[in-house]
């Protein structure tokens, strides 16, 4: 296992998955009120794209990093 690949990859899935739970709470809470529950929808709303793609780098770089 290559040790600096599996770290970065780490770090990035930490780092996107963070990002995206707050992302999403902003989301939430411009579009929806506090009586109203949250749409299934939220999860396709283009702010969260950007870490929609960092959590797929994390995972691809975690995949070489254990083939090495």
């Amino acid at each position: 296992m290559n040790w600096t690949l599996g770290f970065v990859s780490i770090v990035l899935l930490v780092v996107g998955l963070v990002g995206q739970a707050f992302e999403m709470r902003k989301i939430r809470l411009t579009t929806y009120k506090d009586e109203d529950a949250g749409s299934a929808n939220i999860f396709m709303n283009k702010r969260n794209l950007k870490w929609y793609a960092i959590l797929g780098v994390g995972i691809i770089l975690w995949y070489i990093s254990e083939r090495m």
